[in-house]
């Protein structure tokens, strides 16, 4: 195993070094009432992280051991994008309001990703979905884990890179032309080409890791993390650790997900930010997690 890294309960843990960093988007690109400005200087202090996404692999051993259930479960529902629905009709509820790309779909859940007719063993090394942010912070209570800060999740999203619109430079896709994330490519919400390789969640990993030996810190699944989200935060967020503010709108979401596109919503750029309440849970966003040093 690489220096640094070491296997925990709840995975492969990367040790990121302590340093600062410019904080936000530094090209001015993202939506305003996101707060992706101004650019600042953060301190963060070394930690390590989880090198993946929480797997279905991973979760189902939480599960096991503790017998929780998640919000999606516990409310009979969940969204599922329309194009990886799998259910009976009469199972499909309907189009969330204002999205109608989600179907509400009876019985999705993290175990049954795309609906009943599906099953997690199925996608046992792709990110668990449907997790509320209450239920990733369970699954933390139970592997002695946190989740990170915002600050602390871009700041080992970069992997070491300055000022750079994603972990591995500015361009989407590099000379090579190779694809370095699973993000939507064709017409959303209705054609992917899938010229990346896949439709939905792509099993972690498959593309190449940051500098510091993360996977997957653009496009997948978005990444739930610790702090609650205010659009103004930055504009006097603390210079070191900050742990963001003490209320806010919903808890804060990173990366993007295998939905994400340049034509509604380019939030797979590393300072990219959203939000979702604590209780919501959809087919395309999930966790890692992270422990403190000191």
């Amino acid at each position: 195993m690489p220096r640094g890294r070491r296997e925990t309960q709840t995975g492969e843990d990367v040790v990121i070094p302590a340093g600062a960093f410019q904080m936000g988007d530094a090209f001015d690109e993202g939506y305003p009432a996101d707060g992706e400005t101004p650019v600042h200087t953060v301190a963060v202090s070394s930690f390590a992280v989880d090198a993946t996404s929480v797997t279905n692999t991973q979760f189902a051993k939480f599960i096991e051991a503790t017998g929780y259930r998640t919000e999606s479960e516990q409310l009979g529902s969940s969204a599922v994008f329309h194009l990886l629905v799998q259910a009976k009709e009469e199972d499909i509820l309907g189009p969330v309001n204002g999205a109608t790309w989600w179907l509400t779909v009876r019985g999705a859940d993290w175990a049954h990703p795309h609906g009943p007719r599906s099953a997690w063993k199925d996608f046992a090394e792709h990110p668990v979905v449907h997790v509320s942010w209450n239920d990733a912070m369970a699954y933390c209570a139970w592997g002695g884990r946190r989740l990170p800060t915002e600050a602390e999740w871009e700041y080992a999203a970069r992997g070491g890179l300055a000022g750079k619109r994603y972990a591995w430079g500015d361009d989407l896709h590099p000379q090579d032309g190779k694809h370095r994330c699973n993000i939507w490519q064709g017409e959303f919400p209705l054609l992917n080409t899938e010229a990346d390789g896949y439709l939905g969640t792509a099993p972690v990993g498959s593309f190449p890791p940051n500098g510091y030996g993360l996977y997957d810190t653009s496009g997948n699944v978005w990444e739930w993390c610790q702090d609650w989200f205010l659009p103004k935060y930055y504009r006097n967020s603390p210079d070191n650790d900050p742990q963001g503010p003490t209320i806010g709108a919903g808890r804060v979401m990173r990366g993007g997900s295998y939905l994400c596109h340049e034509s509604y919503c380019n939030r797979y750029r590393v300072a990219a930010r959203s939000f979702s309440p604590a209780d919501s849970a959809s087919g395309n966003c999930g966790f890692r997690t992270a422990r403190s040093l000191t």
